[in-house]
């Protein structure tokens, strides 16, 4: 008897997630056949030499013993209570209390929660374009419908709001702001982001704040917490331990939830019916929280003018300007930047197809633009996270590719 083909649900047939696609694929065969290849794909510090914190590995090492069982689904009380004592030293951050936070295995465990609590089939979520992707996949996997608003590249890479404006409709049920951006390194001005409030306000929309680099900033960029600006609106903050204390493999975030709830009180039990259902996240990496988040921050020497994360930023920046129909908006904040191929100079029309020669030409894996949503075949992402030497040279191999590829 022939077996019956299991197929991939259909749910899937509008999740995707370019950053580990199918170049990725390509690359892991690659080194596999023994070639070195520079994964220049995904925001992972480990690989490229970042240490995590001592305290922090320390904390967890000595919580081992007693991290073997489950914790409150939402998770212990002494890293809920340390996020609490950070946003408290955020002024004007609205007041909130333990039972407001909520950990998870990373940040995009709780973006999934969030969607698969919100969306019903057909609701509308605004999400930037370019995005971080996973906003866009948990969306359509919940059986929401994502509409992307543009970001101008011309100013900076900030949100159009008259964009946001004309995309919202009846359906709209939030709108996610990412800031500071990934992929463009932006960070969003206060008039900017009163503008998404002052939307979100009037059309009666969630706001959905994704603020993972917020300590992750140059020359002098302010971050400002979404929930400041709107402490009568619900918002839900996401952060964790992944990018500013270089622990992506712990997989440790958390979410934040401010504003009036109690119009929204299907909504949270749902975030807290499956809170329940995954049991509770990690234990022994909940125990890094509190360590990091009250031990000396170190990411402060990093981004400094001299410190390795603001050098490497300054060294991919300069490279790619400096390839002929390359431009590329300065970062000012994140791990990456954005670099737009002038059309009428790089004959490119396909971008994944120019991942991928690129990949197999000089062995440096990037991810292309569309793979962040963005509509064009005119963008690529990088990561700023290798030493400004590989970077450089890494952008010199690019400029020699370009300078003689065609489609």
């Amino acid at each position: 008897m022939t077996p019956r083909t299991l197929d991939q649900s259909s749910k899937l047939k509008d999740v995707l997630y370019e950053i580990r696609g199918a170049a990725l694929v390509e690359a892991d065969r690659l080194q596999d056949d023994g070639h070195t290849i520079l994964k220049l794909n995904t925001g992972n510090p480990a690989v490229f030499g970042f240490e995590a914190p001592f305290q922090i590995v320390r904390d967890m090492i000595e919580a081992v013993p007693q991290a073997h069982g489950y914790s409150d689904s939402r998770g212990i009380m002494s890293a809920r209570r340390a996020v609490v004592s950070r946003y408290e030293e955020e002024p004007g951050f609205p007041k909130f209390d333990p039972d407001d936070v909520y950990l998870g295995n990373g940040v995009s465990e709780l973006i999934t929660m969030t969607m698969q609590a919100l969306l019903d089939e057909g609701d509308e979520v605004l999400i930037p374009a370019p995005d971080y992707p996973l906003w866009t996949a948990m969306t359509s996997l919940a059986g929401g419908t994502p509409v992307h608003y543009v970001a101008d590249g011309e100013n900076g890479w900030q949100p159009d709001l008259d964009d946001i404006r004309a995309k919202v409709t009846p359906r709209t049920k939030a709108i996610v702001v990412i800031n500071p951006n990934n992929p463009t390194g932006a960070v969003y001005t206060r008039e900017v982001l009163r503008g998404i409030v002052e939307i979100a306000r009037e059309n009666d929309l969630l706001l959905l704040s994704d603020e993972i680099y917020d300590r992750i900033l140059f020359d002098g960029a302010t971050h400002i917490p979404l929930a400041t600006l709107a402490p009568d609106l619900l918002c839900l903050t996401y952060n964790g331990l992944s990018k500013t204390y270089r622990v992506a493999g712990y997989r440790s975030g958390w979410m934040v939830i401010t504003g009036p709830k109690k119009h929204a009180a299907g909504f949270l039990e749902g975030i807290q019916l499956l809170a329940s259902t995954r049991l509770c996240p990690n234990v022994p990496a909940q125990f890094a929280v509190q360590a990091a988040l009250s031990g000396v921050q170190s990411i402060d020497a990093l981004i400094a003018p001299t410190g390795r994360l603001h050098e490497q930023r300054d060294a991919a920046w300069e490279g790619l300007t400096a390839i002929p129909g390359v431009t590329c908006v300065k970062p000012q904040g994140a791990l990456y930047a954005f670099p737009r191929l002038d059309p009428e100079v790089h004959e490119i029309h396909d971008d994944a197809k120019f991942v991928y020669d690129f990949l197999v030409a000089e062995h440096v894996l990037l991810v292309q633009g569309t793979g962040f949503n963005w509509p064009t075949p005119d963008h690529f992402r990088i990561v700023t996270l290798p030493e400004a030497r590989v970077l450089t040279e890494a952008i010199e191999r690019l400029g020699n590719f370009l300078s003689s590829y065609r489609q």
